[in-house]
């Protein structure tokens, strides 16, 4: 995938229109079954330029959930929050409201494995972002004491992952808001007490 932080124009047009080919494809059928040759046809995209871009399906699949994340970060720059442990945990609502609009147009059609793929690329992704806000509360103090940020980072990412299985797996009629708070309820005492 390109680094860097600004794309070409035409290169941010072309990973969108695969990265939207995937989601519809997503919608359609498992993501199991789903060939990059299916995604190049629905994207008008060539094989070569799909591949400059992107190793594999669950690569372009990474690449949409980093895009997510990305366009729900809060804006307003890196002001203190109120609560200490709240820059580590702005991701979960958005992500969950995501998967409750998608679960409403037909993304159960995923199947376990895909699923499973997809949580698992999940994961990756909140612990990276998750890393980066904690080396950030670091240099602002806001994440001290006995807590290891490595222990603290991997602990939130799964248990998040945790609580998105069992709500999508459930199919539980818990709206994502609910969710959110159960994830929260979880969390946030054991961070307030490390935190603090």
């Amino acid at each position: 995938m390109h680094g860097g932080r600004t794309k070409d124009r035409r290169i941010q047009k072309t990973e969108a229109l695969l990265r939207e080919a995937l989601a519809g494809l997503i919608r359609e059928k498992p993501y199991d079954d789903i060939v990059v040759k299916e995604i190049l046809t629905r994207a008008n995209v060539g094989r070569s330029t799909f591949y400059t871009h992107f190793r594999d399906k669950d690569e372009l699949l990474l690449s949409g959930i980093h895009d997510m994340l990305s366009s729900a970060r809060p804006a307003g720059g890196r002001r203190a929050p109120a609560k200490p442990w709240e820059s580590l945990l702005w991701f979960s609502l958005p992500i969950l409201e995501h998967i409750e609009k998608h679960r409403r147009t037909g993304g159960a059609t995923m199947g376990s494995q895909g699923r499973g793929v997809m949580h698992e690329h999940l994961q990756h992704a909140i612990t990276e972002l998750i890393e980066e806000e904690v080396r950030t509360a670091q240099r602002h103090r806001r994440v001290e004491g006995h807590a290891s940020p490595e222990l603290l980072v991997h602990w939130i990412a799964s248990t998040f992952t945790l609580v998105l299985n069992w709500w999508v797996e459930s199919n539980s009629p818990l709206p994502a808001c609910d969710a959110d708070r159960l994830f929260r309820g979880l969390i946030e005492p054991s961070l307030a007490e490390l935190l603090s």
